[in-house]
């Protein structure tokens, strides 16, 4: 039996993040509820890589190599969730699972949802592993990334310049 205000706790590590180029998808009243409840960082470590023509930040599916990533805890309801799904084009481009999130100020383990990438070429290993995700003028977030596939995964050139 499903709860209609069943809620959700998200992990987001990349472009969602207060202050990075997705953060609109979490304040949107038409994407659904959303609620900051914590920072965090992820118990086990992944590499987080920036990666493609479109500076794409990937938390690839590789545990106990790079680092504990850090990022910030939502609590979302179905229709947000389902919006996060859109945007992270799951489960085609990345997947998620449910990883232990050891929050930032309350000191405790929440389990949550993450995205990550299962299936990605080895060359993404050998880009330097981040701790934390933040769009720079060096590596700018190119929104235009909902056009490309998972072959971009594949290829690093830069994007056209406009």
């Amino acid at each position: 039996m499903s709860k209609v205000n069943e809620l959700f706790k998200v992990f987001v590590y990349g472009t969602l993040k207060r202050g990075e180029p997705n953060h609109h998808w979490l304040t949107k009243a038409e994407n659904g509820f959303a609620r900051f409840i914590d920072r965090g960082q992820t118990d086990e470590k992944f590499p987080l890589v920036v990666g493609t023509r479109y500076n794409i930040p990937f938390l690839l599916d590789k545990p106990g190599t790079g680092h504990n990533i850090q990022g910030e805890i939502y609590e979302v309801d179905k229709s947000m969730f389902a919006n996060l799904d859109i945007l992270e084009d799951y489960p085609h481009y990345y997947d998620r699972e449910i990883q232990k999130i050891n929050t930032t100020e309350s000191k405790e383990s929440v389990p949550c949802w993450i995205y990550l990438i299962r299936k990605f070429p080895a060359k993404l290993l050998e880009k330097e592993h981040l701790t934390s995700y933040h769009n720079t003028p060096a590596k700018p977030y190119r929104e235009s990334y909902l056009d490309s596939d998972k072959d971009d995964m594949y290829e690093d050139e830069e994007a056209p310049k406009m």
